[in-house]
């Protein structure tokens, strides 16, 4: 009996067969569907990542421009003890030190990452060498794309919210420097008095001169170290769980597993309807002249899967190394309370942010973790790279009606397209430009009663159903 697990549902070429009309040129590439050379991602398309890197580095610098601008100044009373913690000069992580931790690092290991462990074990033999670097450079440059674009949207709202909000800091009163003889006139709100009596001043009672050090004091809330270190390391923690296959085990959905594969031993399930309770392998010596019962025994032991078998939780080691980046992320963002930098919500606010980040641009460019083999999203298409448009489901399929979209594992195959001009997904074994044989090219007849319908309904956007 043929293996069905194995052998294709409907494929293009039983139901567009050649003919001597075909064009030879094949069109396949990288991403699939750019009509380029073979192996190779058109221009269109790589022009299209270019510009987003652009867009990232505009950004960044927006968030810049935005983070040093004099902020907005929140009234404060001169007697709130929330403010009245001494200034810290030495911080437990410095700006540079940060930049190392969340910036540097993870760009480290997502390269080392990328070029030394991918693609992995499940390479073909006799695989080229350029499709292997091809893949490790593009798991490369999408875990730098998706890591760029956690810590600078954390970056542009954190430094937008700051200088909008313009909280005081846990150690503005040490950064103020206030005018004391001249209280009176600052007072802000309530009834004014000569007494300030808890009521708000306004933050031009500061007469500090160092402007920059009096302006930091404004910038609270969000706590950017926070943000950005959830970015960047929660980021590598994904990055990490994703090519090494660190998820807490899980049941394949959909109706996969049926009741008895939760039994203690499947294999042992009852194999006669004659002993509705006998689940233990039959006597040794017991007479069964006709094997019915090794048989439907078999039978059960290929058919029922142990649940428990179906998934195993990953070595611990591995745990820790992904989780290590996280802990490092809370580590940060707790010293800019015991550096008396940030009010509590403003860490967790700061940190939230971050996690945010780092969650949406890690499932922007990967696959989930729990189901996608650690594989990064292939490119766009080379009709949408810059736009799709509406009624377009995706941006890695071309819009040509019933092109047929070459897979990563067709990239060195030559695909004999169809009579239509499509490639029909199968490898001949040609070298480009040259003739397929007779058999190849001798028409197949269609199925009776096969019509223009059926190949529309058999064959959508070039994969077979």
């Amino acid at each position: 009996m043929p293996d069905d697990s194995v052998s294709p549902l409907i494929s293009p070429h039983s139901i567009f067969p050649e003919d001597r009309t075909s064009t030879r040129q094949t069109t396949m590439d990288l991403g699939g569907g750019s009509r380029g050379r073979k192996g190779k991602l058109s221009w269109v398309v790589i022009a299209s990542y270019v510009f987003d890197w652009a867009v990232l580095i505009v950004a960044a610098a927006v968030g810049a421009i935005l983070g040093d601008i004099t902020p907005n100044k929140r009234p404060f009373s001169l007697e709130d003890p929330d403010i009245s913690f001494p200034f810290t000069v030495h911080e437990t992580v410095p700006l540079w030190l940060l930049l190392i931790c969340v910036v540097l690092a993870p760009i480290v290991l997502v390269a080392i990452i990328s070029l030394v462990f991918v693609p992995g074990s499940t390479v073909p033999q006799g695989t080229p060498k350029a499709m292997i670097w091809r893949r490790k450079l593009w798991e490369l440059h999408a875990g730098l794309l998706g890591l760029a674009l956690s810590i600078v949207a954390a970056w542009l709202i954190t430094n937008c919210m700051k200088n909008l909000f313009g909280k005081p800091r846990p150690d503005l009163l040490s950064r103020c420097q206030p005018d004391l003889a001249n209280l009176n006139q600052y007072i802000v709100g309530g009834i004014a008095n000569s007494s300030s009596n808890g009521q708000l001043v306004d933050a031009n009672i500061c007469k500090n001169p160092d402007k920059s050090t009096l302006d930091d004091g404004f910038r609270s809330y969000p706590s950017g170290h926070s943000s950005s270190s959830a970015a960047g390391l929660i980021y590598l923690s994904l990055f990490i769980c994703s090519k090494f296959a660190i998820t807490i085990p899980y049941l394949s959905p959909g109706g996969h597993v049926t009741e008895p594969a939760f039994s203690a031993f499947p294999s042992r399930m009852r194999v006669s309807d004659s002993h509705p309770e006998s689940y233990e392998l039959p006597v040794r010596g017991a007479s069964n002249s006709s094997g019915e019962q090794k048989l439907q025994l078999a039978h059960r032991n290929q058919s029922i899967a142990a649940a428990r078998r179906q998934a195993a939780a990953p070595p611990l080691y591995l745990l820790i190394a992904a989780i290590v980046p996280f802990f490092a992320a809370v580590f940060i963002a707790s010293s800019r309370w015991f550096d008396f930098r940030h009010h509590g919500f403003d860490i967790l606010f700061g940190f939230m942010i971050g996690t945010i980040t780092a969650f949406f641009a890690f499932y922007y460019y990967h696959l989930p973790i729990s189901s996608g083999a650690g594989w990064a999203w292939g490119p766009r298409s080379h009709d949408k790279a810059f736009w799709a448009g509406v009624g377009s489901s995706s941006y890695a399929t071309d819009r040509v009606h019933l092109e047929y979209r070459a897979g990563d594992e067709e990239e060195v195959l030559h695909v004999a397209p169809d009579r239509y001009g499509h490639g029909n997904g199968r490898g001949t074994g040609l070298s480009a430009g040259s003739a397929p044989s007779a058999s190849a090219r001798k028409p197949q007849p269609e199925p009776q009663g096969f019509g223009e319908q059926d190949r529309n309904s058999a064959y959508m956007g070039g994969v077979a159903i």
